[in-house]
Formats: structure tokens, sequence, C-alpha cells
């Protein structure tokens, strides 16, 4: 059985991944934590961490991970570029997947948002539209930011320089040489992420919408179980690793 600590043990997405590791058969919670509990004696209980809570915890986790030892899978986005450095650092001394989603239908999307893009061209304009529940915090989803990420990569595009967030005002035309990404925010959504190329006489979209959180669980789950499984020591992966997708 592969021991697992749960952060954010008592939110939405924690409860969702103590329920996936109850199904599994081949994990079990090993301990969980919140707001106030200790994380040094959790960890000590544990081989693995399973983290989607928010960035503000991110410091602590990723120093406390690397001063037991402990692998950990993590789903939280909207990170600094210090906070990611600090993960990136983290990989040297101990295996951590880091993704921004882990459904096999998105990672599955990834792959084809880059090939689309290759077979399509530079004829097609290139949009991304995601909508979430109205208490998500970052904007855009880590999963949007990293569609946009594949399109300027294929376009040989800067994500920082060549992205524009939601339109408002005289922008003038659209240029040929930008990637157009748009958050919604609403309801209970659990996450919807379309991909649109758009040339002239004609469109394609390529969309993913998830309906329960059980998915990102149950794919963070075998993220645990792959780093178990390849006896990883150190690396930074993503969920196209443990898919075999790359």
């Amino acid at each position: 059985m592969l021991n697992i600590l749960v952060t954010g043990f008592r939110g939405r997405m924690g409860q969702a991944v103590a329920t996936a590791i109850g199904e599994d058969g081949e994990a079990r919670v090993a301990a969980g934590i919140d707001l106030g509990d200790s994380l040094e004696e959790a960890l000590k209980k544990s081989e693995i961490v399973i983290d989607f809570t928010l960035p503000s915890f991110t410091n602590e986790l990723v120093e406390g991970c690397v001063a037991s030892g402990t692998p950990f899978v993590m789903g939280t986005t909207g990170h600094d570029d210090a906070q990611l450095e600090l993960i990136r650092r983290a990989s040297e001394e101990i295996p951590v997947v880091h993704a921004p989603n882990f459904s096999v239908g998105v990672n599955t999307l990834f792959w084809l948002t880059r090939r689309t893009a290759e077979i399509l061209g530079e004829d097609f304009d290139l949009e991304v539209v995601e909508m979430h529940h109205r208490h998500k915090k970052d904007s855009p989803s880590g999963t949007a930011r990293r569609l946009a990420e594949i399109l300027t990569e294929v376009r040989n595009l800067s994500y920082d320089e060549d992205c524009r967030h939601g339109r408002f005002g005289d922008v003038g035309a659209r240029t040929n040489h930008e990637v157009g990404v748009h958050a919604i925010r609403g309801g209970d959504v659990v996450g919807d992420h379309t991909v649109i190329y758009a040339g002239n006489g004609e469109r394609v979209e390529l969309t993913h919408k998830a309906s329960s959180r059980l998915t990102f669980a149950k794919g963070a789950v075998r993220a645990a179980k792959w780093i178990k499984s390849e006896g990883l020591k150190s690396g930074l992966f993503d969920m196209q690793d443990v898919l075999g997708l790359k």
C-alpha cells in the first residue's frame, strides 16, 4: 500500500483525492492536513504527498518535502516565478510531478492542441476560452495557461508578450502573432476548456469539459503510484510523462 499525505484535506479537492485513494485499492490516506495541522508530523507517516491547495502554502510544503525526502504530486496553480523555481530546485533532490491538470482527457487535449496547431499552420487565429466555478481565485486557469503556452511554442511566440488576456475598448484589429486567452467565472462549473482555431471559411474547436473533481483526483493518484512504480529518485515531471505522451 502506498501511504499518501493529502493536503487541504477538508476542502473540495482534498476530499475528492481522499475518495480516489479509497477507491484505488493500492493506496491509503496515511495523513490528511488542513489549516492549523502539523505538516512535519504528517510527513513522518507518509511516502508521498498530493497537494491541491493554494500558492500561499507551497513554500512551506516544498521545503518540508525536501527536508524529509518525500516526493510530491502538485496540482496547485497560480504560482509566481520564484515559486516555480523553488519547485524546480526541489526536483533536483526528490521526484516531483507538477501539472496544471491531472485529467487524462485534458492531457490528451494538450497533445491534440499541439498537433492541430502544427497541422493547420499560421493561417488560423488561435484563442483559448476557459470557464470555472465562481470560487476559483486565479485567472487564467493553469490548464488554460498551459494550452496557450503550447500554442505560443508552436508559433515561436512569447506567452508573456503575445497572449491577450481578454479584450476591452479600442484594441485595434487582431494581429497574426497573438493568442487570445479568456476566463469566465460562474456557478459550480468544475472546468471547461476550449481551444479555437479560426481560419477564413472554417473553424476548428477542441473542447474538454470536466463534470467531477474526481477526474483530477484519480489522475493525481495515478501520478503518485507512477513515481513509486518507476522507482524515481529525483526529477521534474508532468502528467504527460505519467501517461507516456511525450
